[in-house]
């Protein structure tokens, strides 16, 4: 690792760092107010709502503490097989995780239970800041993506707690606005002692902006293990869905099921016994889809009524938790969610682990490396509306030698770049280690 870059007077000060500080400490009473808000809304958990504060809900283990911190789902998922790999090699640790939502908690208790303390991370206000870290006094500090948190970020470089950003992200759109702020970006990136980009062209916007140690591994989702699915219920939808075409739109948000809706309807002269499965982001939401599809003359069925899609479903609403993996490996076709509307498109590699030819639209700024690869080595096809969406299901159902080609591709790069977890822990471990020796020398 290389070594720190001693800092200026004037690069250690920033304007807008201390202003930042000064309105979120003297903001309290409108944190709080926002705060509560979010609380009944149901997005914070009553029972630990507290944690938002910096106050703790259980006591500081003794001895070597790492702090992972994901900001929520989609980052806490790129965490798990870190945190998997540092509980297997390493017995003489602790591991606290932090997340921002009631979602990424939940996942997180499923997926690591009692092998990790949860909290929530605090509101970045200053004094709640200083109560969680005066409280867990972390040894070791390990963020995931692109998540900045000033006051944070100043407590773990003040404290001189060794700091890795991992799986970090840096748009252009995000290096052409930090730009403007060189001297803040440069004080908050020089947390990290190491920093690990997801793609070439991030690793050299964070380096330019004054991250240190910046080396690109890859992105960690590609170490994730394939997505479940049931055996009773994989055999129990094979058997419903027989021989009909069939594809899938995963993880939608609202005005993408009209898209795929419309699809359909193109689709439905050509392919009459089509079935389209809409697997929504966030299942509140199915009975909602289903209103839309029978407006559309469409028959419907949803998985929240007990029952596999019959053979007069038109489309069929997969409102369930924790069941796109069985989706993934009934189809041959995927549209991945949140990339047809400007959500920034949601994990591409499941699907693509899992076999499919891959479709989204236009917004996936939010895995831009992942989308680029696939689409070079023509795993994906990007479209822009139903028109476009319709035509290549279309050409997709009956040309199935590009689709099989595709798929293939597909589950190439994701087998290329499994062992992306490999080269992350060679950059981890002397930071680690580090962290180690430190804390034995106290």
């Amino acid at each position: 690792m290389s070594s720190p870059v001693p800092k200026t007077e004037s690069e250690q000060r920033s304007i807008l760092l201390i202003t930042y500080k000064a309105l979120l400490e003297a903001g309290g009473p409108l944190l709080e107010f926002y705060l509560r808000r979010r609380l009944r809304a149901g997005r914070e958990d009553a029972l630990r709502f507290a944690e938002r504060h910096g106050v703790p809900s259980i006591a500081r283990p003794a001895g070597f503490l790492i702090w992972f911190h994901a900001a929520s789902v989609g980052e806490s998922m790129s965490m798990l097989r870190l945190v998997d790999r540092l509980l297997a090699e390493r017995h003489d640790l602790s591991i606290l995780v932090t997340t921002g939502t009631v979602t990424s908690a939940a996942m997180v208790a499923d997926r690591l239970g009692n092998q990790v303390i949860h909290q929530y991370i605090p509101v970045d206000r200053p004094s709640w800041v200083d109560r969680f870290l005066e409280h867990w006094h972390p040894d070791c500090a390990i963020w995931i993506e692109s998540e900045i948190w000033p006051n944070l970020l100043n407590g773990i470089a003040t404290r001189r707690i060794p700091a890795a950003l991992v799986n970090a992200r840096m748009s252009a759109r995000s290096h052409a606005r930090w730009s403007l702020a060189p001297k803040t970006i440069r004080r908050l990136l020089s947390t990290f002692d190491l920093c690990l980009a997801q793609t070439e062209e991030e690793a050299v916007r964070l380096g330019a902006l004054g991250a240190r140690d910046v080396r690109y591994v890859g992105h960690l989702k590609f170490a994730a293990e394939p997505l479940p699915a049931g055996a009773e219920a994989l055999d129990e939808l094979k058997s419903a869905i027989g021989n009909r075409p069939l594809w899938v739109l995963a993880s939608s948000h609202e005005g993408e099921e009209e898209i795929a809706i419309e699809a359909h309807l193109r689709l439905a002269a050509r392919f009459p016994d089509l079935l389209t499965v809409i697997v929504p982001r966030h299942t509140k939401r199915g009975g909602s889809i289903a209103d839309r599809a029978r407006e559309a003359d469409l028959t419907v069925s949803l998985r929240s009524g007990g029952l596999p899609p019959n053979m007069k479903d038109s489309i069929y609403i997969a409102d369930s938790m924790g069941e796109l993996g069985l989706w993934y490996r009934l189809t041959g076709i995927a549209c991945i969610g949140g990339s047809l509307v400007p959500v920034g498109g949601h994990n591409p590699i499941e699907a693509a682990q899992l076999g499919c030819a891959l479709i989204y639209g236009p917004h996936m700024y939010s895995v831009p490396g992942v989308a680029a690869e696939l689409q070079a080595e023509h795993a994906a096809i990007v479209v822009t509306d139903a028109q476009s969406l319709a035509e290549t299901i279309g050409r997709l159902l009956e040309d199935r030698p590009e689709a099989l080609a595709m798929a293939a591709a597909a589950r190439g790069i994701a087998e290329r770049n499994r062992h992306v977890l490999d080269r992350a822990f060679l950059a981890l471990d002397p930071l680690i280690d580090r962290a180690a020796r430190d804390r034995a020398g106290k």
